[in-house]
């Protein structure tokens, strides 16, 4: 599983968002979202498939954490649509400012 396949889904990404913040166990994120604990689970499988997240077992808890080095990648790949919308508004400003009704 690569990254961009697992943030293809928004409940990834939503786990993701969560995990900004620092670790969380299993069932934190159950309760933080509107999924199932064997739904969250197979959600985090996937995403520490595509190394995006680390688990750290304490005891039966098991504590999940953002990885952020793989979104790089992904980060790199988002750059020249970036410096495209970038022109594209700075042309659309200039229009306007040329144009001001």
């Amino acid at each position: 599983m690569t990254a961009y396949a697992a943030l293809a889904e928004p409940a990834r990404r939503q786990i993701l968002d969560l995990l900004r913040g620092g670790e969380r166990s299993v069932n934190d994120l159950v309760a933080r979202m509107k999924l199932s604990q064997p739904g969250v689970s197979k959600h985090l499988r996937v995403l520490r498939d595509a190394g995006l997240v680390e688990v750290r077992p304490e005891g039966r808890m098991r504590w999940y954490a953002l990885r952020a080095q793989p979104l790089a990648e992904v980060d790199e790949w988002l750059e020249p649509y970036r410096a495209y919308w970038t022109e594209q508004l700075d042309a659309l400003e200039r229009h306007l400012e040329a144009n001001p009704e």
